[in-house]
C-alpha cells in the first residue's frame, strides 16, 4: 500500500515538498490543506490531490498516513497535535514551533499517540555533512576548538511585506535567526554537541517588521569549543552560507550545506563534497534542490513505518529552538545565557 502524506499549506515550502514527495516510489499526495479553496487546488492539481481549506475537514480524509505541515510555524505545534490525536504521523518543516512550551507539548503527543514526528532540516541528510559528523563523533578529527558561522543573506521588502506572516512574533517567531539561520543554529548544534550559554545580541536594521533582520551571538559549547554566529537578510546581494569549523587537526570549511574544503594536518579529502555546492536561499526562498528534502521524507516514512525516530526528531528540533530561544533572551537582557538543552 502506498504511503499518503497530506500537505498542509499551499505555498513556496508545501511545493517544495510537493516536489520532494514525487520522487519518492510508494509515497502519494492524498490531500492539500490552503488558507483558501483555490490556493489548494492549485497545489492539489497538479498531483491528483483532493484540497482542502479546513484543516479539520483535511485530517479526515480517508487513508492518510502523515501530514507535513508547510503552515507558519507558529501553527506547527496546534497542527502536529491535532494531526497526533488522529493517530498521523507528523512531519513539520522547521523550526518544530515558536516557543520551546507548544514545542514540548508537540512531543509528548506525539510520544502518547505513538507516531513519529520528524523535522525537515535537510542538512543532516547531505551526505559530506553526514561524513563529517561521523568524523565528529568518533573523534577522527580530534577536540573540536572554535567555529564561525554566517548566513549573510538578503531579503527585499516585498518578501515581508506580501506575506500575513513572516516578520511576526507570533507566527515567525523571530526574524533571520528563526527563519532563516535556524538551519545553521541546527548544523552547528548537530556537529558540535550541545550548547551550555550564549551571549547575543539582535537589531531591526532595514525591514519594517517586529522582528530582528540582524542577530550575532557568541555559542559556547559544553565541549568547552566556542562558535560566532550571523544571521542576516539584509546582506544584499546575498551570500553563500558559510560554517567554518576548527579542531585539534585542522579546518572545515562548510558552504552551501556542503563541505568543500578539509584543511587536515593529514588526510580528509573523504569528507569534501566534489560536487559544485548548490546555491540556495541566499537571495531567494525558492529551493532549487530537493534532495535534502526527499532524503528526509524517505526517512521519515521508514521511521514510521518501522517504529523508530526519524533522523531529525522532535526532541533534535527542540535542541535547535532552545538555542534560538537563548539567543532572543540574551539579547533582550544583555546577559549570557543558559541553554534549555534536555
Amino acid at each position: 500500500m502506498p504511503f499518503r502524506f497530506a500537505l498542509v499549506g499551499a505555498g513556496n515550502i508545501s511545493e517544495t515538498h510537493a516536489r520532494a514527495t514525487a520522487t519518492l516510489p510508494g509515497v502519494e499526495i492524498a490531500a492539500v490543506g490552503g488558507r483558501t479553496l483555490d490556493r489548494a487546488s492549485r497545489l492539489a492539481s497538479l498531483y491528483g490531490a483532493t484540497a482542502y481549506d479546513d484543516y479539520a475537514a483535511l485530517l479526515g480524509h480517508p487513508g492518510l498516513d502523515a501530514v507535513v505541515l508547510g503552515s507558519p510555524s507558529g501553527l506547527h505545534a496546534e497542527q502536529g497535535i491535532a494531526a497526533a490525536r488522529r493517530g498521523l504521523h507528523v512531519l513539520t518543516e522547521k523550526p518544530i514551533d515558536v516557543t520551546l512550551e507548544r514545542a514540548d507539548a508537540l512531543i509528548e503527543t506525539a510520544r502518547a499517540a505513538k507516531v513519529a514526528l520528524g523535522v525537515l532540516f535537510q542538512d543532516r541528510a547531505q551526505p559530506s555533512l553526514r561524513r563529517l559528523h561521523a568524523a565528529l563523533v568518533d573523534g577522527r578529527l580530534g577536540r573540536p576548538l572554535l567555529a564561525s558561522a554566517r548566513v549573510k543573506w538578503y531579503r527585499p521588502p516585498a518578501y515581508y511585506a506580501d506575506s500575513s506572516w513572516r516578520g511576526t512574533w507570533a507566527l515567525d517567531g523571530g526574524g533571520a535567526l528563526m527563519n532563516q539561520g535556524i538551519h545553521t543554529i541546527d548544523l552547528l548544534g548537530w556537529l558540535l554537541g550541545p550548547v551550555r550559554r550564549v551571549m547575543a545580541q539582535t537589531a531591526t536594521l532595514v525591514h519594517d517588521i517586529e522582528v530582528e533582520d540582524t542577530a550575532l551571538a557568541i555559542l559556547e559549547f559544553a565541549s568547552g569549543a566556542l562558535a560566532t554566529y550571523e544571521a542576516t537578510t539584509v546582506g544584499y546581494p546575498g551570500y553563500a552560507r558559510r560554517v567554518e569549523i576548527t579542531t585539534e587537526r585542522g579546518t572545515i570549511t562548510i558552504e552551501h550545506g556542503r563541505v568543500i574544503s578539509a584543511d587536515l594536518r593529514e588526510g580528509g579529502d573523504d569528507l569534501v563534497d566534489p560536487a559544485s555546492p548548490a546555491s540556495g536561499g541566499a537571495s531567494t526562498p525558492i529551493v532549487s534542490d530537493v534532495s535534502g528534502h526527499a532524503t528526509l521524507m524517505a526517512d521519515f516514512v521508514a521511521a514510521a513505518r518501522d517504529g523508530r525516530a526519524p533522523l531529525c526528531s522532535g526532541a533534535d528540533a527542540r535542541r535547535s529552538m532552545a538555542i534560538a530561544q537563548a539567543v532572543y533572551q540574551s539579547a533582550r537582557t544583555g546577559a549570557s545565557v543558559d541553554v534549555d538543552e534536555r
